[in-house]
């Protein structure tokens, strides 16, 4: 349905072109007429947060494993083949606690939680960093499809079971030295005694435990009852690295139905295809300085 033709890409900045400007109170008055609204959120949101994975915050939190491997950023060092698990959790339990059990730096996501508060909304995410429940978001609302930092799984797996880790990475965090966690805390499968890993979609060994399932069937039956309404979707900070998840169906989803809206704002991705140019609205810009525009006189 669509090609590389066929799209639109914005490039103004906001605070220097008045159509764009023009664009944020158009935004405002789709979120206040919409019947429903389905967020949809990807890296570029938690990044506008300030959730970033290289610069300061890496080199703030990981000095000793930048100086031992020249890692660049938080996200490749991940990948890293560590010689033990005591190293490998080392890593991964800071990595987990500043991600996840540790507040996002700028308040993006209660900004937008504040705009969408009193609709009736639901998120469909591929971050898995929990910012969204932390901001006030019904989790009954919330679908994350890529996994979550804060949950464990068999590595194998040899079940479809995940596990609350929270406990034990923050005693990791807190007994950890010379770039290694007391062997005591390497967390085992209970079933088969395989070493357990992160809940993260990262190739076919991932778990879609029951909550996932139910978040999933949560989602599918709220598209399927507003399918006809005036909804809108509003994605943020989505790029191009998994679009099948949110961009294309929600690209699919406006073109069927001549109600509803599609509205990204995405730091220098954002863009549409011209199918549904005029039911879109695009805002090349910093998600953050933008729901703060949308929040105000928002009580």
């Amino acid at each position: 349905m669509y090609s590389k033709k066929a799209t639109m890409k914005y490039t103004n900045s906001y605070w220097g072109n008045a159509k764009a400007r023009h664009s944020v109170e158009k935004v405002k008055e789709k979120i206040e007429s919409a019947d429903a609204i389905v967020i949809g959120a990807g890296a570029g949101l938690s990044t506008s947060a300030g959730f970033t994975y290289s610069g300061k915050r890496f080199e703030n939190n990981f000095p000793d494993f930048i100086e031992k491997y020249g890692f660049k950023d938080m996200y490749s060092a991940g990948f890293y083949p560590y010689k033990s698990l005591e190293e490998h959790w080392a890593y991964w339990s800071r990595y987990i606690f500043i991600n996840r059990y540790q507040n996002a730096p700028k308040s993006v996501y209660n900004d937008l939680y504040k705009l969408v508060r009193d609709k009736d909304y639901f998120v469909l995410t591929t971050n898995v960093d929990h910012c969204f429940q932390k901001a006030g978001f019904d989790k009954h609302r919330l679908f994350y499809t890529q996994g979550d930092y804060g949950l464990w799984q068999c590595s194998k797996p040899c079940h479809n079971k995940t596990y609350n880790n929270e406990t034990i990475i923050r005693k990791m965090v807190a007994e950890q030295e010379n770039m290694r966690i007391p062997s005591e805390l390497i967390p085992y499968c209970p079933i088969c005694g395989a070493p357990m890993s992160m809940n993260l979609r990262a190739d076919n060994t991932f778990v879609e435990d029951s909550g996932w399932h139910m978040a999933a069937e949560r989602y599918q039956n709220f598209i399927y009852q507003h399918r006809e309404l005036k909804i809108l979707y509003l994605e943020l900070g989505v790029g191009g690295n998994t679009p099948g998840i949110i961009k294309y169906p929600f690209w699919q989803m406006t073109y069927n139905n001549p109600s509803a809206a599609y509205v990204c704002i995405n730091l220098s991705e954002a863009y549409i295809p011209a199918e549904i140019k005029e039911q879109s609205i695009c805002i090349n810009d910093d998600i953050g300085d933008i729901l703060k525009q949308l929040a105000v006189n928002i009580s």
